[in-house]
């Protein structure tokens, strides 16, 4: 039985799941709120900041802390990166995974979902970590899973462009074709034989040697780590685009959406789901999580009190600079009252799914101009406020969970810990009231059974990566024009005899492209001309 899905009969509403959302920086989605007394915003660089707070969503049943990262800072607006710095919109930027074990070590059933784009690192080098942290927190860890596609990003690590859109998706999927490779592939549940007598610990006849040779990507490895209790952490993808879509259809476990409109959302979220039936997977395992701002009284009008003081501190510009850098869009180039649309983005790169958010109008936001985003930029990141009490924001709630097929929340801080420490004491409480969370989290649940139910440690069945798990695994051939490890020793071996018969020198042949080089991603490499 699914721990959001109880039996309690005809009239039952379905257990919906909180996140706790933040991000390793001072002005997450309403910047300049550390202005505000009693906002810890800027501790975040401290470890007590984050075990106080573990301990708070532990003693809330908060299913999970969900953190949010980025790479290089936000420069479109005013084509330049000094507001970014100068309101602290997202910037600085700490690692999120660091905190990850201490965390875990004060809580029991806190879940952590972290994001890490595949556009940065080698997959060997991330599921190594991902692995460390499965074991560490004993199964409570989710992968958010993004595409790089900022340009200061991509700049920071010595290339000059990204390359587009819906191409970040395919070399995404290949990426986590190859780590399911790893995680489910390569070590067979009987690989521990500890064997003292014999001095043998593994059996390395039961821990594959992975022979991944594709477009993007070659591996010839065993996984560095033995199997954490999920294998593959639990799996979360942000992004409604076309290709983003598609890819979630086949990957996610759980997406995670940001839209001003339950109603403008439910097709995106239909649209998902039908494709995920054409994968042969059950539409309903795909968990739906929206972003949320709550601002929560003990009557509306403390609520609405607490919103007006929160406009006092807000930094608009801050804001604008986030609205700027997701959309591509400069907005300080459009006159206040002039409707934004998307021929006003310049930039190729950017988040699909936002920009198409923020240029569809619904009843909530019948029209987009500069002066109505600065309004609405500066708190909650242009997502959806709810201002009221418990009652006022659970029915919020409710609207979203009927209109939207949301199964969740990941409920963002006006002000830390002040935003969760609300949503602990008073929201939560009046959810559980109208049968719509659970009263009590079973200890000792992975991530994955925490949203599936008990027994659910690893992948389900109908997951693409399944198909890798070490008893049915049967390796990819090479993408055409690859040559296997082995024909490439060969080739090399005939090339130095020729080289010794003939006493020629031996010549390297001019690169076709920078990928070519040693240690640039092969996934980069079309952003480089010819030498």
């Amino acid at each position: 039985m699914a721990v959001n899905e109880p039996q309690r009969g005809p009239s039952a509403k379905k257990h919906i799941l909180i996140n706790a959302f933040d991000m390793s920086t001072i002005g997450h989605l309403s910047p300049g709120q550390w202005k505000k007394p009693g906002d810890l915003s800027t501790t975040k660089r401290r470890l007590d900041y984050w075990i106080d707070l573990a301990k708070l969503l532990e003693k809330g049943g908060i299913n999970a802390l969900f953190l949010a990262d980025t790479y290089g800072g936000y420069d479109t607006y005013q084509n330049s990166l000094d507001d970014c710095i100068r309101r602290a919109a997202q910037w600085p930027m700490t690692d999120p995974t660091i905190p990850i074990s201490a965390m875990a070590a004060v809580t029991k059933n806190l879940a952590f979902g972290i994001t890490a784009s595949t556009s940065f690192e080698p997959p060997f080098l991330l599921a190594k970590r991902f692995s460390t942290l499965d074991h560490m927190t004993e199964g409570r860890i989710g992968w958010n899973i993004v595409t790089g596609w900022k340009k200061s990003a991509f700049k920071a690590i010595g290339i000059d462009y990204p390359i587009d859109h819906d191409e970040r998706y395919l070399q995404a999927d290949e990426y986590m074709r190859v780590l399911y490779k790893l995680w489910e592939g390569s070590w067979s549940d009987k690989a521990i034989i500890a064997d003292a007598a014999n001095d043998a610990y593994f059996d390395p006849d039961q821990i594959r040697e992975i022979k991944h040779h594709g477009k993007y990507y070659d591996l010839d490895s065993r996984h560095i780590c033995d199997p954490s209790p999920q294998r593959t952490p639990f799996l979360f993808q942000a992004g409604t685009s076309e290709a983003g879509s598609t890819f979630a259809s086949k990957h996610a476990e759980a997406i995670f959406v940001s839209s001003h409109s339950p109603k403008v959302l439910r097709p995106k979220v239909d649209k998902i789901r039908a494709l995920a039936a054409k994968e042969g997977r059950d539409p309903r395992s795909i968990k739906v999580f929206a972003t949320f701002t709550t601002i929560i009284g003990r009557t509306d009008e403390e609520a609405q009190q607490k919103y007006q003081e929160l406009l006092k501190t807000a930094s608009t510009i801050g804001g604008l600079v986030l609205f700027s850098g997701w959309t591509g869009i400069d907005i300080s180039k459009i006159p206040l009252d002039q409707d934004i649309t998307a021929e006003d983005s310049k930039e190729a790169n950017k988040i699909t799914s936002i920009m198409s958010a923020f240029t569809t109008t619904s009843e909530e936001m019948p029209k987009w101009t500069p002066r109505v985003v600065a309004e609405k930029a500066s708190i909650g990141g242009l997502g959806p406020v709810g201002v009221g009490s418990a009652q006022t924001v659970a029915d919020q709630m409710e609207r979203w969970v009927h209109e939207g097929d949301v199964d969740g929340f990941n409920i963002a801080h006006a002000t830390t810990p002040g935003t969760f420490e609300e949503v602990v004491e008073l929201l939560i409480p009046e959810l559980r009231r109208r049968g719509m969370y659970p009263e009590k989290i079973e200890d000792g649940l992975t991530a994955r059974e925490k949203v599936y139910g008990k027994g659910q440690a690893k992948l389900r069945s109908d997951h693409s990566g399944s198909a890798y798990k070490y008893d049915v695994y049967q390796e990819d051939a090479p993408y055409p024009g690859k040559t296997s490890e082995a024909a490439g020793k060969d080739a090399e071996a005939e090339l130095s005899q020729a080289t010794a018969t003939t006493g020629a020198a031996r010549i390297e042949p001019e690169p076709e492209t920078a990928f070519e080089r040693p240690g640039l991603p092969r996934h980069m490499f079309k952003q480089w001309p010819k030498p």
